[in-house]
C-alpha cells in the first residue's frame, strides 16, 4: 500500500531564535481580540494574527475514500477541490502539517504552489510535497523540539504520536528518507511519516493554541507548554492509549479553554452544521475532560463560526471570510 523509503537528504530548517510564551487568563485582553481561530473541519485551523494567516492540517477537498462506507480504498485518487479551498484559506503565510496522511496533507500541495506559503512538516511530509511540485526552498523539515520565530508567531514543534487500533497498530504507518519512487497519486501512496503537534503563539505574549492532528501524544515532550487553548483530537474507541484524556490535560497544566477536533464525518462537503464521525464518541470525550479538569472551559466548534483568542464566538463567517457583525451561535459545551 505504501511506497518504501531508502536514507535520504533532509531540508533546511527555518532558525529558532525565540521561545514560545505560555499564559493564562487573558479574556477580555486586546491580544485575544486580536487573534482569529476558524475550525476547517477535521483536525484543520486557519489562525489570522493580524495580517498574518497561519493554517493547521487544512483539509477542505473532503473526497470519498469508502472510509465512512464499505471500507478505506487505498487506491482513491487524490484530487483537490481549488474553488472550496481557496473559498476557506485566505491569504496563508504559513502552513503547519501534523503528518501525511490524505486527510491533513491532501490539499497542502495546492495551497503551496497557489500561495507561496511556507509548510512546516517532518522529513516524510518533505519527500511527498516536493514529488508533487512544490518547490523545496518552501519547506522546512521539523522533528520536534524546534521553536521558531516566523515573525508574529512563534511556533514550537512538539514530538507526538499517532492513535492506534484496537490492535494497537497504527494506521497506515510508513517513513520517507528519500523521494518516492513516482508521484504520490492515491491516498495509500501518502504513508504517515511520524506525528507532531504545534504550539502556536500570536504576537510576543498572545494567546497560545497547542494543536493536534492525532489522538495521541507524547507525555514529556507536552510538559511545560501550558497553552491557553488546546485542540484535542478526539480518540476512536479503540481505547488503546492509556487515561488519554486525564494524562494529556495534567500533562498541559490543564489548558483553560480545549477544544475537541477530528470528531466530524470529513468525506462531507465543509458546509452547514458537523456531522458527527460515528467511531468518534464525543459525548464521551467531553465527560472525561470535564471530570479530570472541571475549570476547563469546553467549546465544541462549529465550522461557520470564528473565535477570537479566547474561543469566545465573534461572527458568522462566509467561506472567504467574516461575514459581518452577525452575531454567533453560542458554542456548545
Amino acid at each position: 500500500m505504501l511506497w518504501g523509503a531508502a536514507l535520504g537528504a533532509a531540508s533546511p530548517l527555518i532558525p529558532a531564535t525565540a521561545s514560545a510564551a505560555a499564559g493564562r487568563g487573558r479574556s477580555g485582553d486586546r491580544s485575544a481580540r486580536s487573534v482569529s481561530f476558524r475550525w476547517l473541519g477535521t483536525a484543520g485551523w486557519r489562525i489570522d494574527v493580524g495580517d498574518r494567516t497561519v493554517l493547521f492540517d487544512p483539509y477542505l477537498t473532503r473526497f470519498r475514500t469508502g472510509l465512512f462506507d464499505a471500507g478505506l480504498d487505498p487506491r482513491t485518487r487524490l484530487r483537490t477541490d481549488p474553488a472550496v479551498v481557496d473559498a476557506h484559506i485566505g491569504r496563508p503565510d504559513l502552513v503547519l502539517v501534523s503528518h501525511s496522511h490524505w486527510d491533513h496533507l491532501g490539499d497542502v500541495p495546492y495551497i503551496a504552489k497557489t500561495t507561496g506559503a511556507r509548510v512546516i512538516g517532518t522529513e516524510t511530509t518533505y519527500h511527498l510535497l516536493t514529488a508533487l511540485g512544490v518547490d523545496p526552498a518552501q519547506i522546512s523539515v521539523v522533528k520536534g523540539g524546534e521553536v521558531l520565530d516566523v515573525g508574529t508567531v512563534t511556533v514550537e514543534a512538539v514530538p507526538s504520536l499517532h492513535s492506534r487500533n484496537k490492535n494497537c497498530a497504527y494506521f497506515a504507518p510508513g517513513t520517507l528518507n528519500a523521494p518516492p519512487a513516482t508521484v504520490p497519486a492515491t491516498i495509500g501512496d501518502l504513508p504517515e511519516g511520524d506525528t507532531l503537534a504545534f504550539h502556536v503563539t500570536a504576537g510576543q505574549s498572545g494567546p497560545s493554541a497547542f494543536l493536534m492532528g492525532a489522538s495521541d501524544f507524547t507525555e514529556r515532550a507536552v510538559r511545560g507548554l501550558r497553552p491557553d487553548l488546546a485542540m484535542v483530537a478526539v480518540p476512536s474507541g479503540s481505547g488503546t492509549t492509556h487515561r488519554y484524556v486525564p494524562r494529556l490535560l495534567s500533562a498541559l497544566d490543564n489548558p483553560g479553554v480545549v477544544v475537541p477536533v477530528h470528531w466530524d464525518h470529513f468525506e462531507r462537503p465543509l458546509g452547514g452544521s458537523p456531522v458527527r464521525d460515528p467511531a468518534m464518541d464525543l459525548d464521551a470525550f467531553l465527560a472525561q475532560v470535564e471530570k479530570a479538569s472541571p475549570a476547563t472551559r469546553i467549546v465544541v466548534p462549529d465550522y461557520r463560526t470564528a473565535y477570537d483568542g479566547d474561543m469566545r464566538p465573534v461572527s458568522r463567517w462566509a467561506a472567504s471570510g467574516p461575514a459581518g457583525p452577525e452575531a454567533a451561535d453560542p458554542p456548545r459545551t
